[in-house]
């Protein structure tokens, strides 16, 4: 028998060493549920990331945000039946891109939530980009679904940013930055922390649970996980 799926529309390529990580997570759930040689339909906008990065730093959010809405409605006019925007930070734009479109679209930090409470979790904390740590965009909404977040401190959430921009996003993964982030991690843990969120989809390139001694909720996995419910909810 046919398996009909959903067609997803995927906003990457912030960076695509991340959405790359997404193609295959989804892909290999898709093939987990469904078996044989079955694959995610999925249709995805790589932008180029270098001119975003740039806007991101100069704080040019509204050209971002006009960015964003194109890319939706590009995918929305090949067909797609949702949408995802695979980057933790251009959440920041989530509603730039729902004012453009009726469709679905996959949040990756109300996954993430709905993750740390199936461990019944609420103190967490948070690592990624600066504007991911510190604005209300990403870190309210954790709050408003009961959960308490901690960041690291100013000089950190300074070198956390850097490694992610300068190192991860260029395929770089030293051992001094895993270091780094696992010395953060402990800190965070001891000041009474029961989970961290790497919540920067590049971030899950560098630590894997091992480095933690706190549960850790890789964001691209988990928005990878909703991704391939929403591809299958045809057929539930």
């Amino acid at each position: 028998m046919m398996s009909k799926q959903n067609t997803l529309g995927i906003i990457g390529g912030m960076s695509w060493e991340s959405t790359e990580s997404y193609y295959r997570l989804i892909n290999e759930g898709i093939k987990n549920e469904l078996g044989g040689l079955h694959s995610a339909d999925l249709l995805i906008h790589s932008v180029d990331f270098g001119p975003i990065n740039e806007r991101q730093e100069q704080g040019e959010w509204s050209e971002l945000g006009q960015m964003m809405a194109s890319s939706a409605k590009r995918l929305e006019a090949a067909g797609v039946q949702g949408l995802m925007i695979a980057s933790n930070t251009m959440h920041k734009l989530f509603n730039a891109v729902q004012a453009v479109s009726d469709l679905p679209i996959i949040h990756i930090a109300d996954a993430t939530t709905q993750a740390i409470k199936t461990q019944k979790l609420t103190t967490i904390a948070l690592l990624g980009t600066q504007f991911t740590m510190t604005q209300d965009f990403y870190k309210q909404r954790l709050i408003d679904a009961g959960l308490e977040v901690f960041i690291p401190k100013d000089e950190a959430r300074t070198e956390v940013h850097r490694i992610i921009k300068s190192e991860l996003c260029v395929g770089q993964f030293k051992d001094s930055s895993r270091q780094y982030y696992q010395q953060i991690i402990n800190d965070l843990a001891e000041q009474g922390c029961e989970g961290v969120i790497l919540g920067c989809t590049e971030i899950g390139l560098l630590i894997q649970q091992a480095d933690s001694p706190i549960p850790v909720f890789d964001t691209t996995a988990i928005h990878a996980a909703a991704a391939v419910d929403f591809l299958l909810a045809t057929n539930q």
